[in-house]
């Protein structure tokens, strides 16, 4: 198994406990979402992983065994934490092949990868020169070097224009529909619902959700269906008599909190009554993610925190 196994896992920095007795595991075969407010400890977990940082107490490991322990790291565990980590006077063929050189690779699988990442014709120029996006794209090449099992990326999104934004995406699934473990952080809420299959949710350094994606949506939501029909009349009439409430919109759509499609569609059918439009409302992750962290994030605008106050 080459998972992600974290146990109990605690760091302190000084009075500051920035991830607090973690226990979660991220699975081979699936893109998992790692997700959290600023200060969360998601960046701190994954340093702990890679080992970048000693832990307090608990373990991480991967395949069982500490990063430290890992033979050929690179081979093993591809990651992304820092875009701008690269050397800026180094080219970028040759930043890469320094990562090659030091895990026993060639330079044909500095090649591939460049080319992978769409910066084939841009190897020999310095990295300094590189945009944001391109940086990005570099420290993915790094991350993919050694043809790793599992893959972790911090915000991988960052910088890249609409075009890498789809070839990121496109590539994580593809990761995980060959096998490995891929773990991603990121803050765009819209991105991580367009590829994550499962979500780990931290708060203030703790656990607040580890589930698939649609049991993290259903577990933030209640059914909603919205319709529109021909004889919108008669289909509020049948709607009210098998109790439910239906509200209708400025557009003439009918909106019903506690029914789904399907009870709609039936109830219509049964009357006989045409039906234009009729789909199931569902909470966006976003929604879900911000009603779960409401009481876990450490900086708020003011806007926001008021919003929170009239929700409430």
């Amino acid at each position: 198994m080459t998972s992600i196994d974290v146990q109990e896992l605690t760091k302190d920095y000084g009075t500051t406990r920035a991830v607090d007795s973690l226990t979660f595991s991220v699975r081979p075969g699936r893109v998992t979402g790692f997700l959290g407010p600023n200060g969360a400890g998601k960046s701190t977990t994954m340093r702990l992983v890679l080992g970048l940082d000693r832990p307090t107490g608990g373990t991480a490991t991967i395949g069982g065994q500490s990063y430290a322990a890992l033979d050929e790291p690179l081979r093993r565990v591809g990651a992304l934490l820092d875009a701008q980590a690269a050397h800026g006077s180094r080219t970028a063929r040759d930043h890469l092949l320094a990562l090659a050189v030091s895990n026993g690779m060639g330079a044909s699988r500095v090649e591939k990868v460049l080319e992978d990442a769409g910066l084939g014709e841009v190897g020999g120029t310095r990295i300094k020169t590189f945009s944001l996006g391109m940086r990005q794209r570099l420290g993915i090449a790094a991350a993919l070097l050694g043809d790793p099992a599992v893959v972790m990326l911090d915000e991988p999104s960052n910088g890249l224009d609409p075009e890498g934004i789809i070839w990121i995406r496109e590539l994580m699934k593809r990761l995980a529909r060959e096998g490995r473990t891929v773990l991603v952080s990121s803050h765009l809420m819209n991105e991580t619902s367009s590829f994550a299959d499962h979500l780990v949710v931290l708060g203030r350094g703790r656990l607040l959700a580890d589930m698939s994606m649609q049991e993290f949506l259903d577990s933030r939501s209640r059914p909603r269906a919205r319709v529109r029909s021909t004889d919108p009349a008669r289909l509020r009439g049948a709607l009210v008599r098998k109790g439910f409430e239906p509200v209708q919109g400025d557009d003439g759509r009918w909106s019903i909190d506690g029914a789904k499609a399907g009870e709609v569609g039936a109830i219509a059918a049964a009357e006989g009554i045409s039906v234009l439009e009729l789909i199931d409302e569902q909470t966006t992750l976003e929604q879900a993610y911000l009603d779960l962290t409401a009481d876990s994030t450490e900086f708020a605008s003011a806007a926001t925190s008021s919003t929170k106050r009239q929700e409430a």
